[in-house]
């Protein structure tokens, strides 16, 4: 009869340890997941996020938010320093380092671009799962649900549309912008084109066949941007012109929120 007592307590007992479980403490090197694990981590369960995030041009976070987060620059040695429970890197992390912090006994995820809104969204499960606060997950994506929501364009023939990068680039289909310009009621030009992601657009070719719309991604002043605003664009009639953040195209998570915001006040316009 003594057994029953002590298989109770067992029982008992692992449930609460489980609920006693302490959420792991988290090192980003990667500024799309930074953005993520800013919104379903504990401040201080996030040990450090990627330097990236603290660069406009490069971060897809408010910039209060990144200053507030100790930033590192990947190295192993940074995250050695820090000792976390588990790092996050992306898929491009270069095998020397990936190979180094798993030697070194760390966990290691990594996470690539996700090509669309469906894909975004799986990722931020993911995430939240792994920091241990999956219903912070859950919410951040009814947030990305009601903005698609509000985003979502009139009936009607999708409005042509490019997105024209720095030296001509533009993003072709199977991009996370591009899912975002459809849901937006946008067609990407690039894709009618017959373009993949990353090709070149020449002006000459831009200027043969414009779109209603050419979204300029990045700063016409700079050098390696001029062509972005070139005279021969302002002679164009019925193509407009308009700015939108480089830091909105590749990261999902929060940042399709913004980019929705912004093509969906575009879209209102035309």
């Amino acid at each position: 009869m003594a057994i029953l007592p002590i298989v109770l307590t067992a029982c008992t007992a692992a449930p609460a340890r489980e609920a006693a479980r302490v959420p792991p403490t988290l090192v980003s090197l990667n500024p799309c997941t930074d953005a993520i694990l800013a919104e379903v981590a504990d401040p201080d369960q996030l040990l450090a996020i990627s330097s990236y995030s603290r660069d406009p041009a490069s971060s897809s976070m408010d910039p209060a938010t990144a200053r507030s987060f100790r930033a590192v620059g990947g190295s192993v040695e940074e995250v050695l320093a820090l000792k976390p429970d588990l790092v996050v890197g992306s898929t491009f992390m270069s095998p020397a380092t990936s190979g180094a912090l798993t030697r070194l006994g760390f966990r290691l995820e990594q996470v690539g671009i996700a090509p669309t809104v469906e894909d975004s969204k799986a990722q931020i499960r993911h995430l939240a799962a792994l920091a241990g606060h999956p219903e912070r997950g859950a919410a951040l994506i009814a947030r990305i649900d009601a903005a698609l929501l509000r985003a979502a364009p009139p009936v009607g023939k999708p409005v042509g549309a490019i997105v024209w990068q720095a030296g001509g680039i533009v993003p072709g289909p199977g991009t996370l912008i591009s899912d975002l310009l459809t849901r937006t009621g946008f067609a990407n030009a690039a894709a009618a084109r017959g373009m993949k992601q990353a090709d070149f657009l020449p002006l000459e070719v831009l200027l043969s066949a414009p779109p209603q719309l050419i979204l300029t991604a990045g700063d016409p002043r700079a050098n390696g941007d001029r062509m972005l605003n070139h005279p021969a664009l302002a002679a164009l009639t019925g193509t407009r012109r308009a700015q939108i953040d480089p830091a909105l195209l590749w990261c999902g998570g929060p940042t399709i929120i913004r980019a929705v915001e912004r093509l969906a006040a575009l879209r209102r316009t035309l």
